[in-house]
């Protein structure tokens, strides 16, 4: 990945279709480990609410990751403090992509003059978070349609 070039640039509405494919993919694949396959399908199921979808992309700072013209990442800040979207193409995982989103995410928290960052973060990306100096704060049972799925509360003082 090293020679590669990776660009951030902020999202628009035809970068929908690959963001929710990277969505699903990266749910499917990296997720397993955490989440059983019924957890996973309800997860996923999100994406066909495509008014939801359009609103976040359109209303959000909303960035991308992507090189060689292929998505491979993407990551949402709600109202200048809440992390709400923070994903990795299946493939790139572990090499700094998550980082590179997180700190733009960060500085306009902060550019904004946000005290507290808020997100409510998966069991698998918790250890991301908590690198990044986020404590968990409360441990979440979301009941979506009826399936239990569990995530945590997590903040971090800026």
């Amino acid at each position: 990945m090293s020679n590669k070039r990776i660009l951030i640039r902020r999202a628009n509405l035809n970068d929908l279709p690959e963001i929710q494919e990277l969505f699903v993919e990266t749910i499917e694949t990296v997720c397993r480990i955490d989440y059983s396959p019924e957890q996973i399908a309800v997860w996923i199921s999100s994406i066909e609410n495509t008014k939801r979808w359009t609103d976040k992309l359109m209303k959000q700072y909303f960035l991308i990751a992507e090189t060689d013209n292929k998505i491979i990442g993407f990551a949402s800040l709600e109202n200048n403090e809440y992390v709400d979207f923070m994903y990795i193409h299946k493939d790139f995982q572990r090499q700094g992509i998550a980082d590179k989103l997180y700190s733009k995410l960060e500085a306009r928290a902060i550019k904004h003059g946000t005290a507290l960052l808020t997100s409510d973060v998966s069991i698998t990306a918790a250890p991301f978070f908590m690198k990044k100096g986020f404590k968990i704060k409360a441990e979440q049972k979301n009941d979506i349609k009826g399936v239990e799925v569990i995530n945590y509360k997590m903040t971090k003082e800026l």
